[in-house]
């Protein structure tokens, strides 16, 4: 285990900013931070949650960027160098899910996907290290989903596993470095996610037995910043989320394919 970061006075770059999980990171570090830097690609939408912070301890900086495209990475490294911003955080929140089978998907929504939830979060992660003054911390935004495979939801599952899996790496790799690395794995959370990965015929998933996982956005980022403090690299919020992460990881995969295959065939 890392000795753990220490968030007063942090200075701290959040993407996918704009709202959700990404704004209640910012709402919690206000108070404590030196300055923050809220990466998104909504102009309006990120105006709003800085002057949601007027009054705070920290200095908020909004820089527009789409990380999925090739210029969102040099846009993100171009404005901490125009500012002077050394960061010692880096909170990787954005990302994308898309509801409905892989066959019918639409292959740009898939490349975007893709490009957001693994490749920024990698090379973001790659461009900043050198520049994280110690100690440092990165946080990178999984999701339980990342513990098993999940049909109608396969590629979104898929890219959490990886983040998991990179960030757990990292966590080992960079404790030596005093770099703290944790990786949150949340459950349902009301956030704009649903809305984004819905298709635009309006296919949805199936929600049955999320209600017992549902936890506020509030405690999903109150959980990653303690484990943050304290070095954990991996936090399941809430109860039924830890719970469910153990029961995912530790069935047999010949089970879990049988549980699924018959939850696909329930919903047929």
């Amino acid at each position: 285990m890392a000795n753990g970061f220490p968030l007063h006075n942090c200075r701290a770059v959040i993407t996918g900013a704009s709202s959700g999980l990404g704004a209640e990171f910012a709402r919690q570090l206000a108070p404590q931070a030196e300055l923050l830097v809220l990466v998104a690609r909504r102009v309006g939408a990120l105006e709003e949650v800085k002057s949601s912070l007027e009054g705070q301890k920290a200095r908020v900086f909004t820089c527009v960027a789409d990380l999925a495209t090739d210029g969102g990475l040099g846009a993100v490294c171009a404005f901490l160098e125009s500012h002077g911003i050394r960061p010692n955080l880096l909170i990787n929140n954005a990302g994308m899910g898309d509801y409905g089978s892989f066959m019918s998907s639409s292959a740009d929504k898939t490349r975007v996907q893709l490009d957001l939830n693994i490749t920024a979060l990698t090379m973001l992660t790659h461009a900043l290290l050198p520049l994280l003054e110690k100690p440092g911390g990165v946080v990178n935004v999984s999701s339980l989903a990342g513990t098993l495979p999940m049909p109608e939801l396969a590629v979104y599952a898929a890219s959490k596993s990886y983040v998991t899996s990179f960030s757990e790496a990292l966590a080992i790799e960079l404790a030596p470095q005093n770099i703290t690395v944790t990786c949150v794995c949340p459950g349902p959370t009301p956030t704009n996610f649903s809305q984004t990965a819905k298709r635009e015929d309006g296919t949805d998933t199936n929600r049955e037995g999320q209600d017992l996982l549902r936890i506020p956005p509030s405690q999903v980022v109150g959980e990653a910043l303690r484990a943050l403090r304290h070095g954990r690299a991996c936090v399941f919020p809430g109860l039924g989320v830890k719970v469910a992460g153990t029961l995912f990881r530790l069935m047999p995969r010949g089970l879990m394919r049988l549980l699924l295959r018959r939850r696909m065939k329930n919903n047929g």
